[in-house]
C-alpha cells in the first residue's frame, strides 16, 4: 500500500478552497468574467499573504454563481479527493456563497451539492458531510444568518456548523448568539482558531462558543495549560500542516507542532484545508509527516479513527466509514 491508495479520513476543508485553478478558470470564461490577475504564470493560484489569500479566494468565488456550479464542484472536488484514497470527507460551505444568506436559495444550493455527494458516494466509495460556516470577517449579523440557514437545514447532510475567515477580525463572543442558534438546532460545532491569533484565541473559542473542535489550533503548543486543558475537555483539532507551512503560519515542517502536540495527548487530524492554494494533496500530506516525523501506517491509522471520532456524522455513517478503513 502506498500513502495515495491508503483510505483517509478529511475533517478540515473548504469546498470553494478545493476548486482546482482550472475549474475556476474555465467557468470565469464561461461567464465572461475577468480574473486572470488570480493566476501565476503557470496556472496556480497567486497571493502574497493570508489576507491577499482571502481576496484571491473571493475573487475566485465570483465565478460560482448558481446550483449548477455548486454540483459541478463538489463533483470535481470529490473525484480529486478519491483519487488521493479519502473515504470521508467534511467540507465548509458558507451560506455567504450559496445564496448570499436567504434560507430557500440556500437550500437550492445544498440541493446541488448534495446531489453530487450522493453520486460521488455511489461512484467512487467516498462520503460528504456538509458544515455550514460563517465568515468571521463578515461580522456577527452576517453569521446569525449564516446559522439560521444552518439550523433550518439541519439533517443528515448539513451536520455540523463552524466558522472561517480572518481569526484576528472580532472576538469569539461576537459570534456567540450565532453559535447559539446552532447549538440548540442540535448542529456539531467548529471554529477556526490558532492559527493566527495565539493561544488566548483559542481559549476564548472554548470559553464562549464551546467548540467541540478547532480548526488549526496549532497555537495550542505555546501554552501548556490551554494544552492540557484541550486534552481533559476531549476537544479535537483539525490540524492542516500543509496550509500552515504555505502560509507561513509555523515554521517549516520539521518546526510544525503536530508531533508535539501528539505527544502532550492532544487528539490530531490531518486535512488539507485549500488544497489547490497550497501546492498539497492528503497524499503529500501523508507523504510529508511520514518523512518529517517517522510516521508510519500505524501512525496514520491511528490519526484516521481519532478523526472518525469526531466526525460529525451518525452512527451509521460512522460504522460505514470504518469498514472502509479495515478494508483497506
Amino acid at each position: 500500500m502506498t500513502y495515495k491508495s491508503m483510505p483517509k479520513v478529511e475533517l478540515h476543508t473548504h469546498i470553494e478552497g478545493c476548486a482546482p485553478p482550472a475549474f475556476i478558470r474555465s467557468l470565469a470564461k464561461e461567464k465572461s468574467i475577468d480574473i486572470s490577475g488570480i493566476f501565476n504564470a503557470d496556472g496556480t493560484y497567486a497571493y502574497r499573504d493570508f489576507n491577499h489569500f482571502l481576496e484571491v479566494y473571493e475573487a475566485a468565488c465570483t465565478t460560482l454563481q448558481g446550483p449548477q456550479d455548486f454540483y459541478r464542484l463538489t463533483k470535481a472536488v470529490l473525484e480529486e479527493s478519491a483519487s488521493h484514497g479519502v473515504v470521508y470527507q467534511e467540507t465548509f460551505v458558507s451560506p455567504d456563497f450559496c445564496g448570499g444568506g436567504d434560507v430557500s436559495a440556500w437550500r437550492e444550493y445544498l440541493a446541488a451539492i448534495e446531489d453530487a455527494a450522493t453520486e460521488a458516494e455511489r461512484d467512487l466509495g467516498i462520503t460528504l458531510k456538509c458544515v455550514a460556516t460563517c465568515v468571521r470577517h463578515f461580522g456577527g449579523e452576517k453569521a446569525q444568518a449564516a446559522a439560521k440557514c444552518a439550523a433550518e437545514t439541519k439533517g443528515d447532510f448539513v451536520t455540523g456548523f463552524g466558522m472561517g475567515g480572518a481569526e484576528t477580525f472580532g472576538r469569539p463572543a461576537d459570534y456567540a448568539y450565532a453559535y447559539d442558534m446552532a447549538r440548540e438546532a442540535g448542529l456539531s460545532l467548529t471554529c477556526h482558531a490558532g492559527e493566527w491569533g495565539g493561544p488566548e484565541m483559542i481559549a476564548e473559542t472554548l470559553r464562549d462558543l464551546k467548540v467541540t473542535r478547532i480548526g488549526h489550533g496549532v497555537d495550542a503548543i505555546k501554552d501548556p495549560a490551554l494544552m492540557q486543558q484541550i486534552v481533559e475537555t476531549d476537544v479535537t483539532l483539525e490540524v492542516c500542516p500543509g496550509s500552515n507551512v504555505f502560509l507561513k503560519a509555523t515554521g517549516g515542517w520539521a518546526d510544525h507542532p503536530i508531533q508535539k502536540l501528539r505527544d502532550a495527548g492532544v487528539k490530531v487530524t490531518v486535512s488539507t484545508d485549500d488544497p489547490p492554494f497550497f501546492s498539497t494533496t492528503m497524499t503529500d500530506e501523508f507523504n510529508m509527516l511520514a518523512q518529517t516525523f517517522g510516521w508510519t501506517e500505524d501512525d496514520f491509522n491511528e490519526v484516521n479513527q481519532t478523526a472518525l471520532a469526531a466526525a460529525f456524522c451518525d452512527a451509521d455513517t460512522r460504522a460505514t466509514v470504518a469498514k472502509r478503513l479495515e478494508q483497506a
